[in-house]
C-alpha cells in the first residue's frame, strides 16, 4: 500500500497530522502580527507574512530549537527602520534575512542612511499563496510570496520566497529569487540570520563548520578565537562576539554548517552554496538573557556595503537557496562530522 492511502486510511483529514493556515496574533507588541503557520508532524514554524516571510520560531517535536530576543514577537512598528532604534525592533526568530541595501549595523553611506540589518526584514509578503498537497508518496507544504525594496529615483529590488518542507521530513527548504526590477545596476548585500536559542543550545554546544579561515570582527571577538566553536553557559554583561568564515565546499560549491547539542543528540544543520553565498558569519552571545548562537551566510564581508559589495546588473536575477534541517541521533550526528572532514580534506 503506497504511503498515501495508507495514511488517509487512518485519518479522514490531513490536518490531524500536518497543514497549513493563517494566523493572527492579537496580544501585546505582536498584534496584529500576521503568518503562515506549517506544520509538518515534526516541525512547527510561523512564516511571518508581514516580515520577508522569515520562521518566527522552530520547533522540532515540540521543543524551541531558535532564539527569540527580549523585545519578543512583534508586527511592523514605527522603529523598524529608524536607524539605531531598529534594534528595539530586532525579535531575532529561527531567522530573519537581512539586506538588500545593507546587512550589519546602521550605517551612513554616501549620504544615505541605513538601518541596522537593511529594511527587508521587515518588508511585508505580497502575492502570498499557500497549499499543502499530495505529490506521489509525499504530502508536500509549500508558501510563495514577494517582498519589495524600492524608493522614488532609487532602487527597485524584489525578491521572491519559496518556502516548502514534507510531511514527517526534518528539513525546511527556502529558495530565493532576487530580482532589479530597475533600470540601473545596484548593490545587493543579503544575510540569512539563523538563529539557536534555549532549550537547544545550552552550554556544552557547539559548532560544525568545514573551516578554511576564520577572522575575529573585533578585539572582543580575538580573545574569543580559541573557544569561538563552544559555547559556554550564560554571564551577566558579557559582549557579543563575531566572526567571519570562508568554508570548504564540494565540488558543485554546496557546504553547511551546525550547531550541535551532544546531550540532546541534536543538531540544527544549515546548508547553502558558496558560489552564491561565499562567506559565513558567526554571531556569539553568551551575555544573560541575550543567550544565542547564530549562523549567518552571507554574500559579503564584515565591511558589508562599505567594502566590496556585489552588483546586480539592470533587470538581473540572483538566486539562493538554503536549507534548515534538524539531524537527531549520535549516528547522524557522526556522519556530518565525516561530512565536514571530507570537504576540508577535498579543499
Amino acid at each position: 500500500m503506497d504511503k498515501r492511502k495508507e495514511l488517509l486510511k487512518l485519518c479522514g483529514n490531513m490536518e490531524q497530522l500536518a497543514g497549513v493556515r493563517r494566523i493572527e496574533y492579537q496580544d501585546g507588541r505582536a498584534s496584529g502580527l500576521r503568518c503562515v503557520l506549517v506544520e509538518n508532524g515534526v516541525l512547527e514554524f510561523p512564516l511571518m507574512l508581514d516580515k520577508c516571510l522569515d520562521p518566527a520560531w522552530l520547533r522540532y517535536r515540540g521543543m524551541n530549537m531558535s532564539f527569540l530576543s527580549k523585545p519578543g514577537l512583534q508586527g511592523r512598528n514605527a522603529y523598524d527602520t529608524a536607524g539605531e532604534e531598529a534594534v528595539y525592533s530586532i525579535m531575532g526568530g529561527a531567522m530573519f534575512t537581512c539586506g538588500l541595501g545593507n546587512v550589519h549595523g546602521c550605517r551612513r553611506i554616501g549620504g544615505t542612511d541605513y538601518p541596522t540589518h537593511g529594511r527587508i526584514r521587515t518588508t511585508p509578503a505580497e502575492k502570498v499563496s499557500m497549499d499543502a498537497f499530495w505529490d506521489g508518496g509525499e504530502y508536500r507544504i509549500r508558501v510563495t510570496g514577494e517582498m519589495r525594496e524600492a524608493r522614488l529615483f532609487g532602487e527597485n529590488m524584489v525578491l521572491r520566497r519559496s518556502v516548502e518542507t514534507v510531511y514527517g521530513s526534518p528539513w525546511i527548504r527556502f529558495v530565493d529569487v532576487i530580482e532589479n526590477q530597475g533600470a540601473e545596476p545596484q548593490p545587493l548585500l543579503i544575510l540569512y540570520h539563523c538563529n539557536a536559542g534555549y532549550p537547544f543550545l545550552s552550554p556544552g554546544a557547539r559548532i560544525l563548520v568545514p573551516e578554511l579561515s576564520c577572522a575575529p570582527r573585533d578585539s572582543e571577538a580575538e580573545r574569543g578565537m580559541e573557544d569561538r566553536l563552544r559555547m559556554e553557559g550564560p554571564e551577566d554583561g558579557c559582549p557579543e562576539q563575531v566572526f567571519q568564515y570562508t568554508l570548504a565546499a564540494d565540488a558543485e560549491g554546496n557546504t553547511f554548517g551546525a550547531v550541535v547539542n551532544d546531550g540532546l543528540e541534536l543538531a540544527l544543520c544549515i546548508r547553502w552554496n558558496v558560489r552564491s553565498l561565499p562567506f559565513m558569519t558567526q554571531w556569539k552571545s553568551r551575555a544573560s538573557c541575550d543567550y544565542a548562537m547564530a549562523l549567518e551566510p552571507a554574500n559579503c564581508g564584515l565591511n558589508g556595503r562599505a567594502g566590496e559589495a556585489q552588483v546586480l546588473e539592470a533587470f538581473g536575477t540572483y538566486v539562493n537557496e538554503l536549507q534548515f534541517s534538524v539531524v537527531e541521533g549520535r549516528e547522524a550526528i557522526r556522519e556530518l562530522e565525516e561530512e565536514c572532514r571530507r570537504l576540508c580534506i577535498r579543499m
